[in-house]
């Protein structure tokens, strides 16, 4: 089966995530940069989940090209992954409009987790049909960042409840860890 549509609806659905965040912003009725205060909470949130929608498309884009073949299963692991992707909008909007309160960061957090374990999923399907011995599976190697960042989410989840600012920190930390280029499939594609 072929990958094309695959990566056009997934394209598609995450350009439309982005969007969704960005209408959330809601622009001050003055023109002062004192009216853009009020509002930093819900632009960190923003910029925060438009780098991890970055992280995705990009890690997403480079595993595919990775994968030589798809199967059903391999659809239904990458609508898993779109579910959780497009519950950030929703996520960002809630943590930013209640100040990063306790409820909305740790629901954020849970939101970062099962994206992760979607992508993880999505992976091992994919590494499944190419084998053991497959270009991707040696691409993706121990895929030290891929097994570290949930268990950070879980911390973050669970820390949040005595202090949201940990839990952000942490969540702000697995962005940046993931910021940092990492060639491993780029290098297996190009031999």
């Amino acid at each position: 089966m072929g990958k094309g549509r695959l990566e056009a609806f997934s394209d598609g659905v995450i350009a439309i995530i982005i969007t969704i965040m960005v209408l959330e912003l809601k622009v001050p009725h003055e023109s002062t940069p004192a009216a853009l205060l009020p509002l930093l909470p819900v632009l960190l949130s923003y910029v925060l989940s438009f780098i991890y929608v970055g992280i995705y498309w990009n890690n997403h884009h480079h595993l595919l090209a990775a994968s030589q073949r798809i199967s059903g299963g391999a659809l239904w692991a990458n609508l898993h992954l779109l579910f959780w992707l497009s519950l950030f909008p929703f996520a960002t909007a809630w943590m930013g409009e209640n100040h990063f309160a306790a409820a909305p960061t740790a629901a954020y957090g849970v939101v970062l987790l099962m994206a992760a374990v979607a992508y993880w999923l999505l992976q091992r399907k994919l590494i499944g049909l190419e084998g053991s011995h497959s270009m991707l599976r040696r691409a993706i190697g121990s895929d030290w960042k891929g097994k570290l960042s949930p268990a950070i989410y879980a911390l973050g989840i669970a820390l949040t409840w005595q202090a949201a600012w940990i839990g952000q920190l942490l969540y702000a930390a697995v962005a940046v860890m993931w910021l940092i280029p990492d060639r491993r499939i780029e290098d297996a594609i190009a031999g």
